[in-house]
């Protein structure tokens, strides 16, 4: 049987990602690949945008499948003891708020350390297609 790897898109220049990488690297069972952002070559087809990597995490399954958000940060501790700690976070209700509360922080933690005047005029979609952040 082929094994089976997630890759988990990370930002290493941003401390609190790097720490919460530190500590999924240390629990992993082996089947998640880490790939800094910033170690990406720019222009790559088969990824993402480098901005929409920054605003969202982003993870590909092992199937190809984008999944970003949330339900990437679910998926990556799946591959932890821990995993099924973090499986409520995708129960409906639960989902929609904490969803939002992701969305919020995210938007927050690029504009501090990502944001500009150019990338600010620029709707952003995700890996499909919709609309992530619209201009200012």
């Amino acid at each position: 049987m082929e094994p089976r790897y997630d890759t988990l898109f990370y930002d290493g220049q941003c401390p609190l990602c790097a720490r919460e990488i530190r500590t999924l690297r240390k629990l992993q069972r082996g089947n998640l690949i880490f790939a800094d952002i910033h170690e990406q070559r720019d222009g790559s087809t088969s990824l993402p945008s480098h901005e929409a990597l920054l605003r969202r995490l982003h993870m590909m399954t092992w199937t190809g499948e984008w999944v970003t958000g949330l339900p990437a940060n679910v998926r990556a501790w799946s591959h932890t003891p821990f995993g099924f700690l973090f499986k409520p976070l995708l129960w409906p209700g639960i989902f929609q708020m904490a969803s939002r509360l992701y969305g919020i922080w995210a938007d927050k933690r690029y504009e501090r350390k990502y944001a500009c005047a150019v990338c600010a005029a620029t709707p952003i979609p995700d890996s499909s297609g919709h609309i992530i952040k619209e201009p200012h």
